[in-house]
């Protein structure tokens, strides 16, 4: 198992960015895949964006373009910039890992899970 901390959420207006950072620990990164999910009041735990041990990325339809993962197995962090944020962002984003190699959209693919950062935007 890998312990994951978010940080980097806040309140912020539409159109604005963000960037979540999510520093792992425990077990060898470079080597795990990782991922970002989001959950908002009332609804379900919803797939973000993925990337692989060689870094080859997904994304949410809903995401798409406006999103990029990343991450720097040196510093054993995985990244989500978020730019054009709307309302509808607005929910507690959590990163998640996996043994690889293959990545996944299904959160219960995945074994580890941080504590969520929370993300507002509002006007």
């Amino acid at each position: 198992q890998v312990q994951l901390v978010e940080s980097g959420g806040g309140s912020v207006q539409p159109g604005d960015s963000l960037r979540l950072a999510c520093a792992a620990s425990g077990r060898t990164f470079s080597r795990d895949v990782m991922a970002w999910f989001r959950q908002a009041p009332g609804k379900e735990r919803e797939f973000v964006a993925v990337v692989n041990r060689r870094g080859t990325t997904d994304y949410a339809d809903s995401v798409k373009a406006r999103f990029t993962i990343s991450r720097d197995n040196a510093k054993n962090t995985v990244y989500l910039q978020m730019s054009a944020l709307k309302p509808e962002d607005t929910a507690n984003y959590y990163c998640a890992a996996r043994i690889g190699p293959y990545y996944s959209r299904q959160r219960g693919d995945y074994d580890s899970w941080g504590q969520g950062t929370q993300v507002t935007v509002s006007s």
